[in-house]
């Protein structure tokens, strides 16, 4: 017998191609899928033993997508603060991991991650890391939909002696995850200026044979595009066309420095960008010219990265961060309207990873990764135009109950399947052995 979830009288935003809006709407869920989605005087509701969520006062809306993300990087939150890119990931970030970096740190590191996430409206996101195994594995037990990559690079990784290891770990991964419900293990290669043309080409190559998504850092900051226009004679977008290493699945981190030309080749390959304007504006790696992106007909969706460069993983603040700064860089506070920025956290997250069809919009026959936002507060009121609420007035604690797959994994603020108290002790433990082992001194 299928289970049956009701949410009545509720405000529901769909986001599918109609941009529908219920003001008094229901939303029907038969196990995993959404079955109807409407107003309730349109709605069959005379189910027996159907499980039924009171809307009153609440938004509904689809689950957020985060695009980009290194999870369990949570434990170094606050590490390395206030320094470039270059700095913090070489002098700081590569030699911490290669000190701390293991099966169990990785999965401590990840589930402080997802107990974030879930807790404010994250129900899918797009990780490269290491230790995807570890990470799937809790992923499936926590019940948040995962894409999950083991990065490829040229020197040693954690658990990758080399960039052909990494690559046949992927491979294997892939065939053991292949069908999961809500877990699917892509491919990455770092970026362009740390791994061989031979691993960026392999990488891409992999995502073609298991039809996922390709991660890749593209163009984060001006010493790469500066330093690939040295050693290529290309940007490192143009680079990466030249040797094969786009397609219409991957999917470029960050993407801020590329010019008109560059623009074009994204378009034309199909490659989607990963947007993450607080990362890029804490690190000062500059503004992605996401307008014209989207103008090219480029998909964008949006990301945190990791927590130890943003540091949070709020995707209501990064759409705050992505509907302003490009207001203030163009000197025009039209772009980036409000509607547009909840679709790239919603559907155009969804479309980047492959995954629209399923996901990204509330549609009959999608699954049933949905939010329930408390409204009853001080600054939810009036509701003039709902996406610039959602944009510039709600924060990711108005979350109040998250389903994902029809199952019900945040209910009234309370995580139902993790311990929030033993994830906090193992990671603060993990940060007091950081401490002791570098000399530091808490502040």
């Amino acid at each position: 017998m299928s289970s049956v979830t009701i949410i009545r009288n509720a405000m529901v935003l769909t986001m599918d191609a109609g941009f529908h809006l219920f003001r008094k709407g229901t939303v029907l869920i038969e196990d995993d899928q959404i079955a109807a989605v409407g107003e309730e005087k349109d709605i069959n509701t005379g189910y027996e033993n159907a499980e039924i969520i009171d809307g009153s006062g609440k938004l509904v809306m689809p689950g957020i997508v985060n695009t980009h993300t290194h999870i369990p990087m949570t434990i170094f939150r606050g590490y390395a603060d206030d320094l470039s890119l270059h700095e913090w990931l070489y002098d700081y970030i590569f030699p911490v991991e290669s000190a701390f970096i293991n099966a169990e740190n990785v999965v401590a590191g990840a589930e402080l991650a997802i107990a974030e996430m879930i807790k404010s409206g994250t129900t899918t996101f797009n990780d490269m890391y290491y230790f995807a195994d570890d990470i799937a594995q809790l992923a499936d037990r926590t019940g948040i939909r995962a894409f999950l990559s083991e990065a490829i690079i040229d020197f040693p990784a954690p658990n990758s002696p080399n960039p052909l290891k990494g690559l046949e770990r992927g491979e294997m991964l892939m065939r053991k995850w292949n069908h999961h419900s809500h877990i699917t293990i892509s491919s990455s290669a770092h970026s362009p200026y740390s791994c061989s043309k031979e691993y960026l080409v392999k990488a891409r190559e992999l995502s073609d044979m298991f039809k996922v998504p390709f991660n890749i850092h593209v163009a984060e900051t001006r010493r790469e595009y500066d330093q690939s226009i040295k050693k290529h004679g290309l940007s490192p977008v143009a680079y990466l066309d030249s040797i094969g290493a786009l397609s219409d699945r991957t999917v470029a981190a960050h993407g801020v420095h590329v010019s008109e030309e560059d623009v074009r080749i994204l378009a034309r390959k199909g490659v989607s960008v990963a947007h993450n304007p607080e990362c890029n504006m804490k690190l000062a790696s500059g503004v992605a010219p996401v307008p014209q992106l989207l103008n090219a007909g480029v998909t964008v969706g949006l990301g945190t990265d990791g927590v130890a460069s943003n540091n949070n993983m709020d995707m209501f603040e990064e759409m705050n961060s992505a509907a302003i700064i490009h207001k203030l860089n163009q000197k025009n506070p039209s772009v980036m309207d409000a509607q547009s920025v909840v679709y790239m956290a919603t559907l155009g997250g969804a479309r980047a990873l492959g995954a629209e069809d399923q996901i990204g919009s509330l549609e009959v026959g999608k699954k049933a990764d949905i939010l329930i936002l408390d409204m009853d507060q001080p600054h939810s009121h009036p509701v003039y135009n709902v996406y610039s609420l959602l944009v510039y007035s709600m924060r990711g604690s108005d979350v109040d109950t998250v389903l994902i797959d029809g199952k019900m994994v945040m209910k009234n603020k309370q995580l139902l399947n993790v311990n929030e108290k033993d994830v906090f002790a193992k990671v603060d433990k993990i940060a007091a052995e950081v401490m002791q082992k570098n000399g530091m001194v808490q502040r």
